[in-house]
């Protein structure tokens, strides 16, 4: 399921961390942070909230999780804002990344398998009334002939 956590929805719809929830007050309360540096941040760029038709905010689980990254990045370890930012795009640089890589591998390990099930159509399609050519090696041994005499 991708590392994402599903969560059964009697409604008949399913809910993962990625689903836009949870209005700015619930956010800012689970995350610590006050509503206006949530706006704050959605301004910057930092962290990128759902909208309703209405165009309010609806924070997911995983919003909350990176709005808890930002809060820990700029409070302990001292980055600022713009710093934040770049650490944020990278990591999702990183993670496209990583996910090209395991489609290409998979895409490297479909082609090796289709390839060694071709060799072994080409392998099973030989003639088996043919004498395989074995290489004969030549020897050094020294082979002296003497011709019979006529007299014996």
């Amino acid at each position: 399921m991708n590392g994402r956590r599903h969560r059964d929805n009697p409604m008949g719809y399913e809910l993962t961390d990625e689903t836009p929830v949870y209005v700015i007050s619930v956010a800012a309360q689970l995350s610590g942070l006050h509503p206006q540096t949530l706006r704050q941040y959605d301004r910057l760029g930092l962290v990128c909230p759902g909208r309703t038709a209405g165009r309010g905010r609806r924070y997911s689980a995983q919003d909350i999780q990176l709005l808890r990254t930002v809060q820990q990045l700029s409070q302990d370890e001292g980055i600022n804002l713009a710093g934040i930012k770049r650490i944020i795009e990278l990591e999702h640089q990183v993670a496209a990344l990583q996910a090209r890589v395991a489609e290409l591998s998979a895409a490297v390990d479909g082609a090796a398998v289709a390839m060694q099930q071709r060799e072994a159509q080409v392998h099973a399609s030989y003639r088996r009334d043919l004498v395989p050519y074995e290489d004969v090696r030549q020897t050094s041994a020294l082979v002296v002939w003497r011709p019979k005499r006529s007299s014996d």
